[in-house]
């Protein structure tokens, strides 16, 4: 499943973190992440408040003037909890968004003698990150009962979920950055095996705190280098 490919783009991706259009991705990845999950949270205790009131009037015991602050503290529990499932595919869902970015980065560095890509549109790469974002949520979400159904797999269970969905966007997005999206999906079929090793391997690390902060940025970086080496685009001359 080229391993070997993969690993060499990795560590060629590893070698420009430097790039201060990476930490610029970084940075900016990080801030709307906390940013979403913030703001999340406190809308969840909004409406919480919003729908219980300040006071709860039961049958035989009258009213209740507490019961609110139960709930909004125990929304503010879950959603803690929530966030440490849900702050990785967040952070690689917003990453996705700037990845043009770390694109032009890597092609700029390691294989100068391209033709300028087409790029994607912001709106377009808006939508997709929208869209992305909601799949990759809803699929961890819906992944939590597993994880409590099957403790001993947990986090096989991430690494193949998050490795497939990941590896899918992030190669598709590099692809049609080049080719457009029709070829970038044909693509994605031809090299499906390898693109979701690659995706499991990027999705390894996210378990770790802090490393799973950068692992989207390499992420980015890893898939265009592979992108390029499994399609034979880069032009004579240049590195591999």
């Amino acid at each position: 499943m080229g391993l070997n490919l993969i690993f060499s783009s990795f560590f060629d991706a590893l070698g420009q973190f430097s790039d201060p259009r990476f930490r610029r991705v970084l940075f900016i990845g990080i801030a709307l992440t906390l940013a979403l999950l913030i703001g999340a949270t406190a809308g969840l205790v909004y409406l919480v408040d919003w729908l219980i009131g300040d006071s709860l009037n039961v049958p035989l015991v009258g009213e209740i003037t507490w019961f609110d602050d139960i709930l909004s503290f125990s929304s503010l529990l879950l959603m803690l909890v929530l966030s440490v499932f849900l702050m990785v595919p967040v952070a690689s869902a917003i990453t996705s968004l700037f990845l043009e970015d770390v694109a032009q980065a890597v092609e700029d560095e390691h294989y100068p003698r391209l033709p300028e890509a087409q790029g994607l549109p912001f709106a377009d790469a808006l939508r997709d990150t929208i869209n992305f974002l909601g799949v990759i949520v809803a699929a961890n979400l819906l992944a939590l009962l597993l994880y409590v159904l099957l403790p001993v797999a947990n986090i096989l269970i991430f690494w193949a979920l998050n490795g497939f969905l990941l590896g899918r966007e992030y190669f598709t997005l590099v692809a049609a950055r080049r080719v457009g999206r029709q070829r970038a999906k044909e693509l994605r079929r031809d090299h499906a095996g390898t693109i979701w090793v690659a995706g499991t391997l990027m999705a390894m690390p996210l378990s770790i705190p802090l490393l799973n902060l950068v692992i989207p940025i390499l992420g980015a970086a890893t898939f265009t280098h592979l992108y390029h080496r499994l399609t034979a685009a880069q032009a004579p001359g240049q590195r591999s």
